[in-house]
């Protein structure tokens, strides 16, 4: 038996204490090029990806250096979301990556732009509408109630409640 070693990692919305919390506006947390040459005005998604590009037209330009020894050099960051409403706009419940929380805004707070072909089903992240177009229509989960799911997951969930919502219905009935 192999003993395999897997690094902890933290829950959503559990961060480092010690990181730094930033707050971004939604139109800059969903901008696709936030990060723009002066020169000929093209848009990166990462400072390191624009420094890379300013060599080009032989500008002054620096690389973050990621370093194991110096924790202070890159403080690990972690981001809240801008609807006050939400848990995560707590910094105590803040998420750990940009990507994560672009993920997070959009699907509870954003439009829903691609549909499946199949369903209907609306999805506001392109890689959910990509994983749910793969497997739509390859296995049915079928409640009493009439609902339908591809995923097992979401189909117990569901049926627990439905089926709690049933006996609470039924109990009511008999009662009065």
């Amino acid at each position: 038996n192999a003993i395999i070693k897997m690094k902890r990692r933290s829950l959503p919305g559990t961060p480092d204490p010690d990181a730094e919390v930033i707050a971004l506006s939604p139109k800059t947390l969903m901008a696709t090029n936030r990060f723009l040459c002066e020169i000929c005005n093209k848009g990166f998604q990462r400072d390191q990806n624009l420094q890379l590009h300013r060599r080009g037209h032989n500008l002054p330009w620096k690389l973050k250096q990621r370093s194991t020894n110096n924790k202070d050099q890159m403080k690990k960051k972690v981001y809240i979301c801008p609807e006050k409403a939400c848990v995560h706009h707590d910094p105590a419940r803040a998420l750990g990556d940009l990507t994560g929380i672009k993920k997070h805004f959009s699907r509870k707070h954003g439009e829903k732009k691609w549909k499946c072909d199949k369903c209907s089903k609306k999805y506001a992240v392109q890689s959910d509408w990509k994983a749910h177009s793969k497997i739509c229509g390859t296995r049915e989960y079928k409640c009493d109630c009439g609902t339908i799911f591809s995923r097992k997951d979401s189909f117990i969930t569901h049926r627990a409640f439905c089926d709690a919502l049933a006996e609470e219905s039924t109990r009511l009935k008999t009662v009065g």
